[in-house]
C-alpha cells in the first residue's frame, strides 16, 4: 500500500486546474474540470472562489468547508513535465 501523500504547495489556475507538490517532491497538475458539475464542489465554478484554496493539514480546502482528499488529488493527477 502507497502511504498517503501531503500536498505542501498549491497554485490555482484560472483554467480550473490545480499544480500541486507533494512532500514527496513531486509535481503534479490536477483538473478539477469534471469535479465543477457534481455537489459539493459546484460553487467552485466561480473563479474567485477556486482560487481561494489553502493548504489545511496536507489536503486542498475553500471556504463553506469544501475539501478533496490527498490521495485523490495524487491518483487523479498527472505528473508535471
Amino acid at each position: 500500500m502507497e502511504p498517503l501523500l501531503d500536498v505542501v504547495a498549491v497554485v490555482p489556475r484560472r483554467d480550473h486546474s490545480l499544480l500541486l507538490e507533494f512532500e514527496n517532491g513531486e509535481n503534479r497538475v490536477f483538473d478539477m474540470r469534471t469535479y465543477l458539475t457534481q455537489k459539493p464542489y459546484l460553487a467552485l465554478r466561480s473563479i474567485v472562489l477556486f482560487m481561494s484554496v489553502r493548504i489545511e493539514h496536507g489536503t486542498l480546502v475553500w471556504p463553506g468547508e469544501l475539501d478533496i482528499a490527498p490521495e485523490t488529488l495524487y491518483h487523479r493527477s498527472l505528473p508535471l513535465k
